[in-house]
């Protein structure tokens, strides 16, 4: 019988979503084939405070935790934050036999790594390394880039998209930039910074008067699950809404709505639909999905209150050369901002008017490099509709990291 893979599921987080971050790692940590992983639980509080073990798995709350304890291997203390960190980057440093074919080439990795050993050998907690990661972390500190920065060093295989990818499809602003460059085709926007916008709130105004029309929608740059997403429909909201957005980021994207065609232009309600793309090298995209919300948008509300009637439609209504025209678009979006693993590609799609003869626009929203990944969110959904199931998904993550890990280990970083 060959030996299991030890997978660490990292979860919960300083961002906004880290209730969100819990639901997706509660339906993983149930899920996962644990004949085929050991599975290591590592959580992070809410004040930063790494843990493991039972400690990770209380966060998940009472009932869930009781369920899941004696799945994972308990926390041997209840020490400070300093013991906990020095515990977790021991657990991500390398086992040297699994290490030689980056032996002798004098690569930072394999320098981190070493660097890594040394601290916990130091701290006297050195175990076997984690030959992956699965960081089901949304937001701020764990979809940016900063974790994957972190997880480089320790030369740890892990699930999803790199520092690039991880950073650029976190920044809406940066994500739009390559997009324009790749071809795509975006919703017409204006990016303000929060001090422009505290200093000076007249212009910042005036900007988005004279390159936008209202309705519009002010989101912060570097946040998902629509936290902090505002739907402005006039001069008086807008002010409400930029300083909501400049809660959560010094960057403020304002963008302008999507209605529809002909009759509807300025009044119709566009329709917003989703398309899950898995893989490296040669990405694959799902069917289509549509989101019929219960509101005005697809806000925080709409996705996660148990009151919430939103509908999703899988697969969505849409000819077939619609549905190619957008899994091609989904590809090409995922490409543009070298993602690795998985995302969830959004798009907008113009209100038809069935007395014009205008064909409706599509409009690229964003990408979404760790989307949802409860077994009803839509990415999983999407991929059942597609013929892969939930646990099978799983193990695709986990081989795709595994393969752009060995990917990695080609490149030489040195003379």
């Amino acid at each position: 019988m060959s030996k299991k893979l030890r997978v660490g599921v990292l979860f919960g987080g300083r961002s906004g979503e880290h209730e969100v971050s819990l639901r997706s790692a509660e339906s993983i940590l149930r899920s996962i084939d644990r004949k085929r992983y050991e599975v290591v639980p590592i959580g992070i509080a809410k004040t930063g405070q790494w843990l493991g073990g039972d400690q990770a798995l209380a966060l998940l709350g009472g009932d869930v935790a009781s369920r899941l304890a004696g799945t994972a291997r308990p926390s041997s203390t209840r020490a400070a934050h300093a013991s906990a960190v020095s515990g977790v980057t021991a657990a991500l440093s390398r086992n040297p036999s699994r290490s030689k074919a980056a032996a002798g080439r004098g690569s930072a990795a394999t320098e981190a790594s070493a660097a890594f050993s040394l601290q916990a050998s130091a701290a006297g907690a050195g175990k076997a390394g984690l030959d992956v990661v699965f960081p089901v972390l949304h937001g701020t500190f764990g979809e940016d880039g900063t974790l994957q920065g972190m997880l480089e060093l320790a030369d740890v295989a892990y699930v999803g998209s790199g520092v690039l990818g991880s950073a650029v499809g976190m920044d809406k602003d940066a994500m739009k930039k390559m997009f324009l460059a790749a071809g795509l085709p975006i919703v017409p926007h204006v990016t303000l910074f929060r001090g422009e916008w505290q200093a000076n709130p007249r212009r910042c105004t005036r900007q988005v008067e004279e390159r936008l029309h209202y309705p519009v929608f002010v989101k912060p740059a570097n946040l998902g699950s629509s936290v902090g997403i505002s739907k402005v429909r006039t001069r008086k909201e807008l002010a409400a809404a930029m300083d909501e957005a400049a809660r959560f980021d010094r960057k403020i994207v304002v963008e302008e709505g999507v209605s529809g065609t002909g009759a509807l232009r300025g009044s119709g309600k566009a329709r917003e639909l989703e398309v899950a793309v898995l893989g490296h090298d040669t990405p694959e995209a799902s069917v289509v999905g549509e989101i019929v919300p219960d509101r005005e948008f697809y806000d925080y509300a709409s996705k996660y209150d148990s009151s919430s009637t939103s509908e999703p439609i899988i697969p969505a209504k849409l000819s077939r050369a619609q549905v190619k025209q957008i899994q091609t678009m989904a590809v090409a979006a995922f490409r543009a901002c070298d993602l690795s693993g998985l995302a969830r590609v959004d798009f907008l799609l113009e209100a038809a008017d069935p007395a014009s003869n205008e064909q409706p626009k599509w409009y690229l929203n964003e990408v979404n490099t760790m989307p949802g990944f409860t077994s009803i969110s839509m990415y999983p959904k999407l991929w059942e509709r597609s013929g892969l199931g939930y646990g099978e998904l799983i193990d695709r993550l986990i081989a795709l990291a595994l393969e752009r890990h060995r990917d990695r280990q080609l490149t030489q970083f040195c003379m």
